[in-house]
């Protein structure tokens, strides 16, 4: 699965507002983001900003696929998917966005960043249910337990993300025991607990055309 390897504070330049992809660093001075606000490029300071629906619609796909950390392909899958069950397309895709293990990791406040997440997954740092799973894309389901290995508990990385996690609230459909360093899904979020602005309806009227 690729993946993407450029800046990605011009990310959130490109979107007018912070995605928080970098952890700690967002919430200093040192943010580009705060630096420099408008979109980048050689015309950023004065790139067109129209009002017409498909602008409106990509923009708000390219924010969910930024905030995640999915690529093109994945994320319309997983929207392929969300038209499958029941319910309403865009709560779907956003509860599959969040059922992502590597987003679980971040949530629960063991990595600063789904960046830094992804990689702790990717290097076999956590366990789910006892067992190793290396896919961050793995989907976590109600009553899984998400703790990192014994040998993984003493990282730098994994402690510093924990000390800073009361920057960030814990979701309240997850559970985290700090003293054991372990992590349950209590349940599915719905949309009123996924703490992300993303217009999901914009999302699904651009895929539905």
């Amino acid at each position: 699965m690729g993946r993407y390897l450029g800046s990605v504070c011009k990310l959130c330049r490109r979107e007018g507002e912070k995605l928080f992809l970098k952890g700690r660093r967002c919430y200093t001075p040192k943010c580009s983001f705060e630096r420099r606000s408008y979109p980048p490029g050689q015309h950023g300071q004065r790139s067109f900003r129209g009002k017409d629906d498909y602008r409106r619609q990509l923009r708000a796909k390219q924010k969910a696929k930024r905030i995640y950390g999915v690529l093109e392909k994945q994320f319309k899958n997983y929207y392929l998917k969300a038209v499958q069950q029941k319910g309403g397309t865009g709560e779907n895709l956003l509860v599959l966005l969040e059922r992502r293990l590597d987003n679980i990791v971040y949530r629960l406040g063991f990595a600063n960043s789904r960046r830094q997440a992804r990689q702790l997954v990717k290097h076999n740092h956590f366990l789910v249910n006892g067992k190793r799973v290396n896919i961050p894309s793995y989907l976590v389901r109600v009553g899984d337990v998400i703790q990192p290995r014994e040998k993984s508990r003493e990282l730098a990385v994994i402690q510093e993300a924990l000390e800073q996690v009361q920057q960030r609230r814990i979701p309240e459909w997850l559970e985290l025991d700090t003293d054991k360093q372990e992590g349950v899904a209590q349940a599915l979020p719905d949309a009123n607990q996924i703490a992300a602005d993303i217009q999901t309806q914009l999302i699904v009227e651009l895929y539905s055309k």
